[in-house]
């Protein structure tokens, strides 16, 4: 990390700077322990969450998923004794496994700040490292698109079979072939709905503006691959475009993007989102219901991946017609899951008509 630009987090619309750290490893994450600064108090601004006076001092309620609960309690309770003490304050916590607030409460104003603003730190960085369980899909799963897709399969392991680690085992489940708008970390039932509620909103502020109330028509065609080198693909995707040759799809992906962001709900990891169908993907050898695309928020993968050489498919299959796709809606899809039409299942959705 550049000591002269270090990552900065928002919360509840306020900066911090994410300050260098030297982290020791434990062999599970719940017993990570927290580095708490300097124990002076010092006395921030609070206008981005609520300080109560009480008759006994002040508190202040914090709403946190319960599996994230063990990051606040740390190791043996070291994590929860030390934030108390430095402090000043008493941390409440509900039980394991049950959903409620935090509440901090302390004689001093000061205390109470800085225990709710060192908590809000601690959680978004364990927030970060949680593997993502949702994501904002488009279906790509019409069955004539199913079918060009078993299609395509048919030919590169025809045609292509020899050439290094390629094998069946690499292709998408054709009930699951989508576009990836972004990824999200929904830890409860609350988070969900709250995502649920925003695609809603979206609809109204934007998304009926760029649809036009009717559904968008798509062209699947032509290949790609991620990395710099086609003699070692880890993914291989399948490119899209708007029919009418328009960046409505484009436009709507990134302002849906930009709102989530804005919500604390999706971590930005590109300035604009790239549209793709991955069809092929290294981590399908191992786990075929992995549905990473490309780099995703969250932990990265542990398996170990065996590239294949994508030269050839490149080649002979550079302009492959998948077909036209009439998209109607935004899918909060849920991940290693699956509906009764075989696609992922459904948390919410935004219907474009």
């Amino acid at each position: 990390m550049d000591v002269l630009r270090p990552p900065l987090i928002r919360i509840g619309g306020r900066v911090y700077r994410k300050n260098l750290i030297q982290e020791q490893p434990f062999p599970h994450e719940e017993e990570e322990d927290f580095c708490a600064g300097p124990s002076e108090c010092a006395d921030e601004p609070c206008d981005a969450f609520v300080v109560e006076e009480t008759e006994r001092g002040f508190q202040s309620r914090l709403e946190v998923p319960s599996p994230l609960y063990k990051y606040i309690i740390g190791k043996k309770g070291e994590t929860k004794k030390r934030l108390e003490t430095e402090t000043r304050t008493s941390i409440s916590i509900p039980k394991p496994g049950v959903e409620g607030e935090i509440v901090i409460t302390g004689q001093q104003r000061s205390g109470v700040i800085s225990a709710r603003t060192r908590l809000e730190v601690l959680l978004d960085s364990f927030r970060r490292r949680q593997p993502f369980t949702h994501f904002l899909s488009l279906p790509l799963n019409q069955p004539a698109i199913q079918q060009s897709f078993l299609h395509f399969k048919e030919e590169v392991l025809q045609r292509c079979s020899k050439d290094h680690g390629v094998s069946s085992s690499l292709f998408q489940n054709p009930a699951k072939l989508h576009l990836t708008i972004g990824t999200l970390v929904l830890l409860n039932e609350q988070e969900i709905q709250r995502a649920c509620d925003l695609l809603q909103q979206c609809k109204e502020d934007f998304v009926d503006q760029i649809t036009g109330g009717q559904p968008l028509t798509v062209e699947v065609a032509g290949v790609e691959y991620m990395n710099d080198d086609p003699a070692m693909t880890d993914v291989l995707y399948a490119k899209v475009h708007m029919k009418d040759g328009s960046d409505r799809l484009q436009a709507l992906a990134d302002q849906l993007v930009e709102r989530f962001v804005a919500s604390g709900l999706m971590l930005k990891e590109w300035d604009r989102v790239k549209l793709h169908a991955t069809v092929m993907n290294t981590l399908f050898r191992k786990d075929p219901t992995e549905e990473r695309n490309n780099t995703m928020p969250g932990k990265s993968s542990s398996k170990e991946r065996e590239s294949f050489n994508g030269q050839n498919i490149l080649k002979l299959f550079e302009n492959f017609h998948f077909g036209e796709v009439q998209l109607d809606s935004v899918r909060l899809s849920q991940r290693f899951s699956s509906d009764a039409s075989g696609y992922y299942a459904t948390s919410g959705q935004l219907c474009f008509s």
